[in-house]
């Protein structure tokens, strides 16, 4: 399924995540002894991939077809930052009416409601039934705003007064008192609510915004890793600073903190960030285990859908072990996942958030949604959710931090053989020849050693099912080099089983 990134772009003009597309047949490997894809997309995107001043075609996660055996759905990542709307502007000018002393009349039996008449007023509004009185100056509004607060308050003091005496006389039977809120107990939130898990982690999520040398950049989300500054968040949010840009990274007490990159693993769309300057008492969020996730827990998520920072939604887990494929919008080069699919709103600017279970641990990282129409959102604009969000399952993206935290490089499990990228088919066919001259099958490469050769259909992949080259490489990169796995193959009608101890590639390709 492919899908565009999530994001939230900084320039003036509305940015656009790219769609991308499924990649031709026969793609070459990115480098002899792994599976090879061509990264490239129509139109290359990630939920909040860098964007442009004119957005290219947004592409979200492409991977396993909606449904087994059927063709892929486009899906966008969250793209990156787009200029925010200042709600409650005022639409029409003109001063307010004379507010003098005293009040006007009050309004005839039949007020007018709704304000569809000629002049008419708002909600419970009389309908002027003479001349309007002439406008004043602002302040005179201000001089009876603040007289009526001061009356209302002579007035109240005067009338409770009375009401604490009336109730100590034997004189006056029965009566009424009421409490106000401010007298009440405070509002608790019970333990486990969706008030509670947010009020928790939303202060260890952070808005990141990215700024390229040129000016581009885009907005995303990520989230405190450990108490050394170490933030986590997709690849596709920092691209656009990784060589030579600015990034900050700012808290939902509005607190801004300059910050760089540590690592980025384009493959796996994940990077790692380290403030600069990191204050005191930070609060990693806790991680959970996405390997126990189940079809129908709650999530949680959190970010900053279209530079609205601090955003939480609510949903369930969707499904597990979806296979998605997305680019990051600057290059040509994809990333997969073995996704979680949430229904929780998830929006451009919301990649790189967590994506929270029930008691508020993170099972997964915001990184992908299917975009409205199937499309990228052209025209200079985005698309929104609809209800098909993806994230990277915590476990996967624990690891590879692990490993940029250590080296500043990502390590890729591979079998050694370059497969066909066609999506919907009946399995990931090994292709004739790994491009360049080079060998499909990577000479004493774990596929090699394995028996398997140029022209066989990979169906399986331990016991999950394999219907492309993209569902395959998903499967792989929930390993680790070293991992011994069961493939399934069928060569000339026949099907067979080998083991295969998987290789190692370190870094991205160039």
């Amino acid at each position: 399924m492919s899908t565009e990134n999530e994001g939230t772009a900084v320039p003036s003009a509305p940015s656009v995540p790219p769609v991308p597309v499924a990649a031709p047949e026969g793609t070459p490997a990115s480098a002899p002894g792994e599976f090879t894809h061509d990264q490239r997309h129509q139109p290359p995107q990630h939920q909040d991939a860098p964007q442009q001043q004119t957005p290219p075609p947004y592409p979200e996660q492409p991977g396993r077809a909606s449904e087994p055996g059927q063709g892929s759905e486009p899906t966008t990542q969250l793209p990156g930052a787009v200029p925010a709307y200042l709600p409650g502007t005022a639409g029409s000018t003109g001063s307010a009416p004379d507010a003098g002393w005293p009040p006007p009349p009050p309004p005839p039996s039949q007020p007018h409601y709704g304000g569809g008449g000629s002049g008419g007023g708002g909600w419970g509004e009389p309908s002027p039934s003479g001349p309007q009185p002439s406008r004043k100056r602002p302040g005179g509004l201000i001089a009876a705003v603040l007289a009526a607060a001061l009356v209302a308050g002579v007035v109240g003091g005067g009338i409770g007064y009375w009401a604490a005496d009336s109730n100590n006389d034997d004189s006056v039977s029965g009566g009424s008192t009421t409490v106000s809120a401010a007298d009440s107990p405070a509002l608790k939130r019970e333990e486990g609510s969706t008030a509670a898990v947010a009020g928790k982690a939303l202060p260890s999520v952070v808005t990141i915004t990215a700024q390229a040398q040129g000016g581009d950049g885009g907005t995303g989300t990520g989230f405190i890793y450990d108490k050394q500054g170490h933030i986590l968040t997709n690849n596709h949010v920092v691209a656009s600073a990784a060589d030579g840009g600015d990034l900050t990274a700012t808290f939902s007490n509005g607190k801004e903190y300059a910050a760089e990159v540590v690592g980025r693993a384009e493959g796996y769309d994940v990077a790692v960030v380290k403030l600069k300057d990191p204050p005191s008492g930070l609060k990693p969020l806790a991680l959970g285990n996405s390997d126990q996730v189940a079809v129908g827990d709650s999530t949680i998520a959190i970010g900053a859908p279209f530079g609205l920072s601090n955003t939480v939604t609510t949903g369930i887990i969707s499904a597990k072990n979806r296979p998605v494929a997305s680019g990051d919008g600057s290059s040509d080069k994809n990333s997969y996942m073995s996704a979680l699919q949430t229904d929780a709103s998830i929006n451009p600017g919301n990649s790189g958030g967590p994506l929270l279970d029930a008691r508020g641990a993170v099972i997964g990282m915001n990184s992908a949604i299917q975009p409205s129409g199937g499309g990228g959102g052209g025209g200079g604009t985005q698309s929104g959710s609809v209800g098909l969000g993806f994230a990277i399952p915590i476990n996967q993206a624990k690891t590879v931090a692990g490993e940029l935290i250590k080296t500043g490089q990502p390590v890729y499990p591979v079998i050694g053989a370059t497969v066909s990228m066609s999506e919907g088919g009946d399995g990931a066919t090994i292709s004739g020849d790994g491009g360049g001259g080079t060998p499909a099958v990577t000479p004493d490469g774990p596929a090699a050693k394995a028996g398997l050769k140029s022209g066989d259909v990979i169906t399986k992949f331990n016991d999950v099912p394999i219907d492309s080259g993209p569902t395959l490489i998903s499967e792989i990169w929930t390993h680790k080099p070293g991992d011994k796995i069961k493939i399934t193959y069928t060569r000339g009608g026949k099907e067979s089983q080998v083991d295969v101890t998987l290789g190692e590639r370190k870094g991205d390709t160039q």
